[in-house]
């Protein structure tokens, strides 16, 4: 069954940036208005109601969790954090103004929260730190993140994960950093734990990916369109989502199912109920309750009522793209399914465009919006001499001349909010107030109140148009500036004469984006910089391995798995025998040793036999329990070079590899998750066997790049052609050390053509192949056929221009002059 609206509850008077939902009767929110609530209800069958209102501080409170209960506290704790930087702990069975506890520590906001089943409080903060309470006693202070913590996860009593704005998350045993994971290309914003996978994370790169905690990206989750706020799990497994995108995604592996659209800018939080409902708050104040139990549905009125207001929403045609009344089909367009959840259709609806998402839930078109603008004709205003839709008026005190804020909707309110405060050299603790203005006052217009009235459909307040025309005065604006709390915004298309420029580009410290970089525009007086060379790559002789490792996690999991196996009587012939135990014990005191921090000198060595026994285990386990024994693969090729290049050890090896991740089985999709997870680790082990010390013999790499070429591209997901990508450059820096035979060169570039002419979206994958490319014509010294070169040469032609990424463009080039 889709899921449904089920409940809305309504007492904040501000946005929702929290929520913990511990049990199926109990939801506890966080809201800028200051203050957290305790929603209760008291059976299945009632309605939520604000129980307990925590007057949690003067501030804006950002985070809340949850203490289970115990003989001081039989309804449990609620713990809030928020601007104050105080953690404040309340005793839900006898809640009163003062907290029960007050845990000071961090210097600046306390933006995230999470707690164990223990009672300990893991807490993350813009001061870059998160700290670990137990007891309401500071134990352990985790500092190495370079930017704001934004998000914290306990795995256990004693392991913790943080997300930061410096685009990392860490794994912490205790105090000690054990592990970073990086591939987000911005702040990472939630996690949440995945059973027997490992956990997820989401971040402003409006990205999603799912990780195993040994440091491997299993695959990446892509549909919203800006930032993504928050994750959390479903009882089946399956990760919801929330973000900028005004939307709530539920993700079953990686396909989004549903999409469920709200009538509010932003989705701040999202949480699971035991029972498989959601939970989401909101920048319109509302925390609401979705069900996929048609038994706990909102009356069809309430939910006709949901759809109306969703459908009512005003999208600017700019958030959309360029749009032309005239190429957009009618209603009858509507009548053809989507081809995924999130699908955006546009419609003409007599003179009116209308946005429809496809619902893969319930297989319909839903109206999300009425587009405003829609073929072009909106104002503009201009400011030092660029045209933006938006110039703003801010009054930062009486007597002393507004200064201007500039704005495009296509713009990230924060680049804007950000520019605007370090232009005129205010404090970044404003950012928070400038981006909620910007967003209100942006949302869009609301169709149908008829001539100049504009309201905002959100809070029913007068609303800002950029267009001369239409300009509100100060008397007509209903906000409040955040800096003297009294002047208004005004819009204005008037340029300001005395504008300071923008400052140089860093990176934010709140939300980990780069620094809008220059100011609208440069005095003429001031020459450009100078155009610098791009700096040459090739030869690139440095090898790319992938060696991060959580060596007790994936021990763990591995034992996991076969006790597993051992229990069941149909199973119990695969688990391990007492020998093999003993060999891979001895495999993992190895490599706890050797990945160490900082890394130590085992006493022993790796044999054959040690491979042997990895080898049998691969060969007679379960699909889909063979990826931690592929993973310990791929950590004793990139450890244990010696052993893996003992006579006939590496063929065996990737030939168990190779036939445990179903290599040579059919690649029509749907592949599944297990064999996704086992060929990603198949193409890293792949990419970790080549090392600046060891040459790889001609008739083992032919074999190699032979089966590598039998895969159609097109099958690989993208983390999958990245891994590939990565082992094709390492082979590439073979050819540097040692000149291929002119069978394996040409197979190899055969293999670096089809990905190049296959691969249409991912620029990283593209990259490195081209830097692969460029190594083999490089080390060629002219032993490039012609044909060869002209097939190349035209493909080096056309990547520049179907990416539009600098670096694709820079190696395309020196290859060109190389050839």
């Amino acid at each position: 069954m889709p899921y449904k609206l089920s409940a809305t509850l309504q007492s904040h008077t501000s946005d929702v940036r929290a929520l913990s939902t511990p049990t199926n009767d109990l939801i506890l929110s966080a809201s800028r208005d200051t203050t957290a609530i305790a929603w209760q209800r008291s059976n299945a069958s009632t309605a939520f109601t604000a129980e307990t209102v925590i007057r949690a501080g003067s501030r804006y409170v950002n985070a809340v969790a949850y203490i289970a209960p115990n003989p001081d506290a039989p309804k449990g704790y609620a713990v809030t954090g928020g601007q104050e930087a105080v953690i404040n702990v309340f005793n839900l069975a006898q809640p009163k103004d003062d907290p029960d506890f007050s845990l000071i520590g961090h210097t600046d906001n306390v933006c995230t929260l999470d707690t164990t089943p223990g009672g300990t409080i893991i807490s993350g903060s813009w001061d870059r730190t998160a700290k670990v309470w137990k007891n309401f006693q500071l134990t352990h202070d985790l500092k190495g993140h370079e930017q704001s913590v934004w998000a914290v996860l306990a795995v256990d009593e004693d392991q913790v994960l943080t997300g930061s704005a410096d685009k990392t998350i860490k794994l912490w045993q205790l105090h000690k950093n054990v592990l970073t994971f990086t591939g987000h290309k911005d702040a990472v914003r939630g996690l949440a734990l995945i059973p027997d996978i490992g956990f997820a994370s989401c971040s402003n790169d409006s990205e999603i990916r799912v990780w195993t905690l040994g440091g491997d990206s299993i695959y990446t989750l892509s549909g919203h369109t800006s930032f993504v706020y928050s994750l959390s799990v479903l009882p089946s497994g399956d990760i919801v989502s929330a973000g900028e995108d005004r939307t709530v995604r539920v993700w079953q592996g990686d396909e989004c199912t549903q999409t469920i659209v709200h009538p509010a800018i932003s989705v701040w939080a999202v949480s699971t109920l035991p029972n498989g409902d959601i939970v989401s708050g909101c920048s319109d104040n509302m925390v609401r309750v979705f069900s996929a139990s048609e038994d706990r549905w909102a009356p069809e009125d309430q939910l006709k009522a949901y759809d109306d207001q969703v459908a009512s929403q005003a999208l600017p045609s700019q958030q959309i793209g360029n749009i032309k009344k005239s190429d957009l089909p009618g209603l009858d367009a509507l009548l053809q399914p989507g081809k995924k959840s999130g699908e955006v259709k546009m419609v003409l609806n007599g003179d009116i465009i209308e946005a429809h998402q496809w619902d893969t839930a319930t297989f319909t078109w839903q109206k999300v919006g009425d587009v405003v603008d829609g073929d072009g004709s909106g104002g503009k205003a201009t400011y030092e001499g660029k045209e933006y839709d938006y110039v703003f008026d801010v009054d930062i005190q009486d007597g002393v001349p507004p200064l201007k804020l500039p704005y495009n909707i296509k713009e990230n309110p924060y680049s804007a909010a950000q520019r605007f405060l370090q232009s005129n050299d205010l404090p970044l603790t404003y950012i928070d107030e400038v981006v909620r203005f910007i967003e209100k006052n942006t949302s869009g217009v609301a169709i149908g109140t008829g001539g100049e009235e504009y309201v905002d459909p959100f809070t029913g307040a007068s609303r800002y148009r950029s267009s001369a025309a239409s300009v509100p005065t100060a008397q007509q604006s209903q906000y409040v500036d955040p800096f003297t709390g009294a002047s208004r915004y005004v819009a204005s298309s008037q340029p300001s004469a005395t504008s300071t420029p923008a400052s140089q580009s860093s990176g934010d410290p709140f939300t980990g984006a780069s620094r809008y970089s220059g100011a609208a525009s440069v005095s003429a007086s001031v020459p450009p910089p100078a155009t610098q060379p791009a700096a040459k790559v090739l030869p690139a002789t440095k090898l790319v391995h992938f060696k991060q490792a959580n060596v007790t996690a994936m021990q763990g999991k591995l034992l996991q798995f076969d006790a597993a196996l051992q229990h069941e009587i149909s199973t119990s012939s695969l688990a391990m025998y007492p020998d093999e135990h003993n060999l891979l014990d001895d495999v993992f005191n190895y490599l706890s040793q050797v990945t160490a921090t900082p890394p130590q000198t085992s006493s022993s060595t790796l044999t054959s036999s040690h491979v042997e026994a990895i080898i049998s285990i691969l060969d007679r386990w379960p699909s889909s329990q063979r990826f931690p024994v592929i993973d310990l693969s791929r950590l004793v090729i990139g450890f244990c070079p010696a052993t893996v290049n003992l006579p006939g050890v590496k063929d065996k090896l990737f030939e168990a590899l190779f036939k445990a991740s179903e290599w040579s089985s059919s690649w029509t999709p749907p592949i599944n998750k297990a064999r996704e997870t086992n060929t990603l680790l198949l193409l890293r082990s792949l990419a970790n066997v080549f090392s600046e010390d060891s040459s790889t013999d001609d008739e083992w790499l032919a074999k190699v790049l032979e089966t590598l070429l039998q895969v159609p591209y097109t099958s690989l997901n993208k983390t999958q052609r990245v891994a590939l990508a990565t082992a094709v450059f390492n082979i590439s820096t073979e050819a540097l050390r040692h000149p291929l035979g002119g069978s394996v060169r040409n197979q190899l570039v055969s293999l670096l053509s089809k990905i190049l002419e296959s691969e249409t979206a991912d620029a990283e994958a593209v990259y490195r192949t081209l830097v692969a490319l460029g190594n083999v014509v490089y080390s060629a010294q002219g032993s490039i056929s012609v044909g060869q070169a002209a097939e190349i040469a035209l493909c080096l032609q056309s990547l520049p221009k179907q990416f539009n990424d600098a670096r694709i463009k820079n190696i395309s080039a020196e290859i060109s002059e190389l050839l």
